[in-house]
């Protein structure tokens, strides 16, 4: 028999202030939903939001509602005051996924030593995954890349399809 193909459905949100103000373009968001829609992902639409916890957690609440299966976040990472997107998603999600964060730092690391300042986290909200990335374009980019083969896997899993294949 064969398995039905399932359409997954991914969001991204840009976390910043100055492009949710309309006075920086938004660069990192369009080009992780390129990735996303490349890789075969739907409704790869952007959202913009300031930083600030309640819009984020809002959002992050809201794709969850909306049956998304994915929500990168993008910017609002680092150590700047403002910077609030891992406080936003650990006050909303139910659980870490912490090997995720863990390989996008250690393989960022690779092309930058700024990688360890980023407090990205990775947590699930119900059945959606939530990964929260640099906002620099390139980290943002580099850090999904680096976990976009383990997606599929772990959307099945949060689906509820736990079946394993013998490999």
């Amino acid at each position: 028999m064969q398995q039905a193909v399932v359409l997954r459905r991914a969001r991204v949100l840009t976390v910043s202030d100055r492009c949710s103000a309309g006075t920086r373009e938004d660069v990192s968001g369009p080009r992780v939903a390129g990735v996303l829609r490349a890789a075969g992902f739907a409704d790869c639409g952007v959202l913009i939001v300031p930083d600030e916890i309640g819009e984020i957690a809002s959002e992050l609440r809201a794709a969850a509602d909306e049956g998304f299966s994915l929500l990168v976040t993008t910017g609002g990472t680092g150590l700047a005051i403002r910077d609030v997107t891992p406080e936003a998603t650990l006050g909303v999600c139910d659980r870490l996924v912490p090997g995720f964060a863990e390989l996008m730092r250690s393989e960022g690391l690779k092309q930058t030593r700024f990688a360890p300042l980023s407090r990205g986290v990775c947590a699930t909200l119900r059945t959606m995954l939530v990964l929260n990335l640099p906002g620099s374009p390139a980290g943002a980019e580099s850090s999904l890349r680096v976990v976009l083969d383990l997606l599929p896997h772990a959307l099945n899993l949060l689906a509820g399809d736990t079946e394993h294949t013998a490999v």
